[in-house]
């Protein structure tokens, strides 16, 4: 069973069911897009059943030859850094499309975005040819353009632009750093190649190398994104709709801290030695600045934005301290981040649609007439700050200590972050649903209230509803499993990663040296 290929290419099946389908409603739309994410989670599932825990290399590796003439091909395989990537983004997926049940307008042009969208992340993640990974990178983009503009807030066409702008500009120099790559490797083997498994043994003159490796940052820190290229995130964020933004903020992301690792620290092992405090001094900045910049939001969503920002920073940081306790806390904390960051936006869209604002100077003591919605809010934001027995806490330790181990003022720095984040969104839950009930902010709703005769308390909606607790409960299930027991998530990461870090500092260091 070639388990990457059919994982890769069903979700565009389902695009093209829904674009064949003459005559297809809403409802039936809606259905064909959440069986066929669900179908390809069942198939990624058969991915980690396939997969050697102990094999540190590539798996389930799929090679066909497109041009001959050229050498190119199509491969795509996974060891322990991709794999739970690939899960969670599949994962996600039905999530997101369960979400999308508040969008009405067009809902077969938004299924087709999201199915598609989906083929490519998962192509991004298994692509070992640098060619049909920049393809499917560059294609991701339309889709995500296409849903912030096309169902997102007021400054939704703003937003998809400068989204759109800014991955753009950094494409450019990630092409050219491919195509560059290609060349070399023909004058070098006589064999032009996109083949990472080959590329990453060609001898490249220092110089080269790290010009490339500066290429290829830029492409991905604009994805990540690190400061100062992230001023698209926190307008992106604001502006899309909470089912969009289960993916923008909980894959999207982890497309750049993912291809830092599998071509940064994998093709240039020595620029990434020589340019290591760049990356860990970016990383510790925008780990700082993201936790600074959201002690100072009304927005709860802007806060929770810039929050992102901030524990993003934990997994660049643990890719380039040369450590694999580090990296492999970088791998574990994409996927913890995609679950409680998916799982706060959902959340402060529930309270939203609550009190019609995000303004958290209008909001208060919402825990009276929402107990449960409260109490998921508090789960879900101490796992975010870290506490122990809940998910983040492991990826930010295992980074944290790696770094202990190279550089222990790195450590202490990017430790001040764990300790903001513990200010600013147990303050904003504080706000939220503490003290006492604010009146909502739309007059519309709370003069039909009045006009009822209900009692102030009654102005909020109910607790949580059942198709609400759908959306959470598979989310929070992970974040407690994978923070008491992460060992079966670690087991499949520490090889590969084990691998990575010995080859980059063998290579980019022969004395093997921090």
């Amino acid at each position: 069973m070639p388990w990457l290929t059919v994982t890769i290419f069903l979700p565009l099946a389902g695009v093209v069911a829904l674009l064949a389908w003459p005559g297809l409603d809403d409802r039936r739309a809606r259905l064909v897009g959440l069986v066929t994410t669900i179908v390809t989670f069942g198939f990624s599932l058969g991915i980690l059943a396939s997969f050697d825990r102990s094999n540190p290399g590539f798996q389930l590796v799929d090679h066909a030859v497109w041009v001959k003439s050229a050498n190119l091909q199509y491969i795509v395989g996974v060891d322990g850094i991709s794999l739970w990537l690939v899960l969670l983004t599949t994962f996600l997926f039905p999530i997101a499309l369960l979400a999308a049940h508040r969008e009405v307008r067009d809902v077969r042009r938004l299924m087709v975005a999201f199915l598609f969208l989906e083929s490519t992340l998962l192509g991004v993640f298994l692509s070992l040819d640098l060619l049909l990974f920049f393809l499917f990178f560059e294609a991701m983009l339309f889709p995500m353009y296409l849903i912030i503009g096309g169902w997102g807030g007021e400054r939704r066409a703003s937003a998809a632009i400068k989204f759109f702008l800014y991955t753009m500009f950094g494409s450019a120099f990630l092409f050219v750093g491919i195509l560059f790559l290609y060349f070399q490797a023909g004058s070098i083997t006589g064999t032009p190649t996109f083949d990472l498994r080959v590329l990453q043994h060609l001898a490249l003159p220092i110089a080269t190398g790290r010009w490339l490796f500066l290429a290829f940052l830029v492409a991905f820190a604009v994805k990540v994104p690190l400061v100062p290229l992230h001023t698209w995130l926190p307008d992106a964020y604001t502006e899309s709709p909470t089912s969009g933004l289960v993916l923008l903020a909980g894959v999207l992301p982890k497309v750049g801290a993912f291809a830092l690792i599998r071509f940064n620290l994998a093709l240039f092992p020595e620029a990434s030695r020589y340019f290591h405090t760049l990356v860990a001094a970016l990383a510790i900045t925008g780990i700082i600045y993201g936790a600074v910049v959201a002690l100072i939001q009304t927005d709860v969503k802007r806060l929770v934005a810039y929050s992102s920002i901030s524990h993003l920073g934990f997994a660049v940081l643990g890719v380039f301290v040369f450590t694999q306790t580090a990296l492999s806390g970088s791998v574990l904390e994409l996927v913890n981040h995609g679950l409680t960051t998916a799982a706060l936006f959902l959340l402060v869209q529930m309270v939203a649609d609550r009190t019609r604002t995000r303004d958290l100077r209008e909001m208060g003591g919402m825990s009276a007439v929402t107990p449960r919605l409260a109490g998921v809010f508090l789960l879900v934001a101490l796992a975010s700050v870290g506490l122990p027995g809940l998910n983040h806490f492991v990826g930010e330790w295992l980074v944290i200590l790696g770094t202990f181990a190279f550089n222990n003022v790195f450590a202490a720095l990017a430790a001040t972050g764990v300790v903001l984040s513990a200010i600013y969104l147990l303050w904003a839950y504080q706000r939220m649903m503490h003290g006492p009930l604010r009146a909502p902010i739309a007059g519309g709703a709370q003069a039909e209230d009045e006009g009822r005769g209900l009692p102030p308390p009654t102005r909020i909606r109910p607790d949580l509803r059942r198709v609400e607790l759908a959306l959470l409960v598979p989310l929070i299930a992970l974040m407690v499993v994978i923070g008491v027991y992460p060992k079966p998530f670690l087991d499949r990461i520490n090889p590969a990663t084990a691998r990575a870090t010995t080859q980059a500092v063998q290579v980019g260091n022969p004395a093997g040296g921090p």
